[in-house]
Order: structure tokens, then sequence, then C-alpha cells
């Protein structure tokens, strides 16, 4: 219940913050200090901004100086100074919460258009709870409850986000280009609305044969592959006339084949199941194709 959860901080943080705006709309048609009254003034105009933080420390210095008024306007508004600033909400988990059970509390999230972080830490698979295969799952996988190859694709939940049309909606993967990853946190932060961000997380149920210590490097091969695409997502270009989805990564330039092959979680179906694994992993490279040309 990450979403519904975060979400609950959220609308209280929210609540806390219109308090505030209140008492100080009414502190602002009384007999207060003009540099304070300028200050509240400035907060109201602003307080959805990052700039609010200036303000915010302006105000409370100004109310620390007068900590004896008898104003109980003033006084309460000194009592939720933890508020004054802009809080930046996030909501984190992984891929059997987004794309799975609390895919749910995720999509009402999203489709609120509040200002809102969601971060997904995408291992394709159940990680926490034994290996099973979820929904973020690609064709070809093994997994618990996938022995012989998951033979379904895997949601594109980025791609769904999209549709709702106000929603920045980003995938990266840190071990392909660490700049990338820093520009698309910012953005999604920035942007005032909600924001989804899906990172390509290796895990130790995906068996990388040369270990988990070569994680970051495992990232990059998925990207150059064409197995992960990096893509941002903004609807702020929207409004400037631009096209507001844009892919960061370049044309596969590996081989997919030997990605797989890499990973335990493909190669094993090999050994088990050898005319299935050659099929499902044709379909996977065929997915991964369209996937790029969509």
């Amino acid at each position: 219940d990450n979403a519904e959860y975060g979400y609950g901080m959220y609308l209280g943080v929210r609540q806390m913050r219109e308090r505030l705006g209140e008492l100080m709309r009414q502190a602002v048609g009384q007999e207060i200090a003009p540099e304070l009254r300028q200050a509240f003034e400035e907060w109201l105009q602003n307080c959805e901004h990052a700039s609010s933080l200036q303000t915010a420390k302006k105000i409370l210095s100004l109310l620390e100086k007068d900590k004896g008024s008898h104003d109980k306007l003033l006084q309460e508004i000194y009592e939720k100074r933890d508020y004054l600033e802009k809080r930046s909400i996030w909501m984190i988990g992984g891929d059997g919460w987004a794309y799975d059970i609390g895919y749910g509390g995720l999509d009402h999230v999203l489709a609120s258009g509040d200002d809102v972080n969601i971060f997904v830490m995408d291992t394709e698979i159940y990680s926490n709870t034994g290996g099973q295969a979820s929904k973020s799952t690609p064709s070809g996988a093994v997994a618990k409850f996938a022995f012989d190859g998951k033979q379904a694709r895997k949601k594109d939940l980025g791609r769904m986000a999209m549709t709702y049309g106000n929603v920045y909606v980003t995938q990266i993967a840190m071990g392909a280009d660490m700049n990338h990853t820093v520009k698309a946190i910012a953005e999604a932060e920035s942007y005032p609305g909600p924001s989804l961000i899906i990172a390509y997380s290796p895990c130790i149920s995906h068996g990388i044969k040369t270990g988990m210590a070569s994680s970051v490097h495992e990232e990059k091969k998925a990207v150059d592959a064409g197995y992960w695409f990096l893509y941002r997502y903004d609807p702020r270009l929207q409004e400037q006339g631009k096209n507001p989805f844009q892919l960061d990564s370049k044309e596969p330039s590996q081989s997919y084949r030997e990605f797989l092959d890499g990973e335990l979680r493909y190669a094993q179906l090999v050994n088990t199941f050898p005319d299935k694994a050659e099929e499902l992993f044709k379909l996977s490279e065929k997915q991964a194709a369209e996937r790029y040309e969509s």
C-alpha cells in the first residue's frame, strides 16, 4: 500500500499547509509588522514552488524574533512552522507492488493529478518473497510459477501512465547513463503533478553470471542490447508545442541473445527446455524491437 499510504501523507501535509495559508490571510488583514506582512504575501503567492524555502526561512526568522507575541494567529503559524517549506513526497517500491498487487493504488494516485513522486525499482520479479513471476517479468524469464519460462509479455507500465497525458514518466538505468538518471529524477521532482520513475534494478534472482558486483555494468548491457530503454515523457513540452516524449537511449548496438545468456533466469531455460527456450527468446527479442519502434 505504498501509494495509498504515501498519498495519505501528501493529503495530510496539504491540509496543514492550507491551514497555514488561511492563518496568513487572516494575519495580513490585521495590524502586523510590515516585514511579516510582506513575507506572508510572498509565501501565499509561491508556497507551491521550491522558492518557498527562502520565504519560509524569512517568516521563521521574523516569528522567532517575536516569540513573546500574544497574537494567537502568529502563535499557531509558528506552531505549524514545519509545514512552511514545500515538501517533496515520494512513494518507493518494487515491481511486484507497482505493476501487480499494488497497481490499483498506484493508478489511483497517478490519476489524482497531485504533486507526488513514485519511484519503482523494477527487478522484473517478486524479489522480497522468493522470486515469483510478476506482471513485470518479461517473456522467456524463469521464475517461480513460470518454471518453463514466462509466456506473456511484460506489462508496459510507463506507456500506460503516459496515456493520462499529465503524468511525468521516465525509464532510467543508472549504470547505462548516470547523467540521464540524475536529470530525469530532477525533472520528475520539479514537475508540478504526478511523476513516475521506473528504474532498472538488477537483483540476485537474475543470476548474473559475472556476479552482483557487476550489476551496474549489467544495466549498461541491458540498454546497449535493447532489452531496456531510457526515455522521458514530460507533459510540459507539449504545452510548448513540442513532442513530450524523448527517447534517450540509442538504437541497440549489442547482441540481445548474449545479454540473455549472461543471466541464469534465461540461461537455465536452455538446459531444461531447449526448444522452448529458443522460441521464447526469439519472442522476447521481437517484443523488445516492437517496444523500441513504438
